[in-house]
């Protein structure tokens, strides 16, 4: 659990080190970079300490999956909620297919 705990922080913090600063296209760019790398420096202090404790429980394929899907998740909420952008269906059928992965991924094959 505190896997996925960690891994949703991270990536919150990920969505807006990436993306947050689409919001002010004005800004000058070195600007974005420099707040980019202070957001993405807080993204790695959750991201590694989840994929340590996660190697535990999970192979890395596992918690590749783990983190797309919930990357998937935050971003969809960041975009709609943060960036105001509408969630078209052939993006909700592209991450459902992504979903589908994540079952082939984890389903204990005989």
């Amino acid at each position: 659990m505190w896997t996925i705990i960690l891994l949703l922080i991270s990536n919150i913090f990920m969505t807006f080190a990436w993306y947050g600063h689409l919001k002010y296209k004005t800004s000058p760019l070195w600007i974005v970079i420099l707040a980019s790398w202070g957001i993405a420096f807080f993204e790695y202090c959750f991201q590694v300490p989840a994929n340590r404790i996660g190697s535990y429980e999970f192979s890395t394929a596992q918690l590749k999956v783990i983190q797309e899907i919930i990357t998937l998740t935050v971003f969809c909420g960041f975009s709609v909620l943060y960036l105001r952008e509408d969630l078209k269906w052939n993006y909700l059928v592209g991450f459902f297919f992504i979903v589908v992965a994540a079952f082939f991924i984890f389903k204990k094959w005989a």
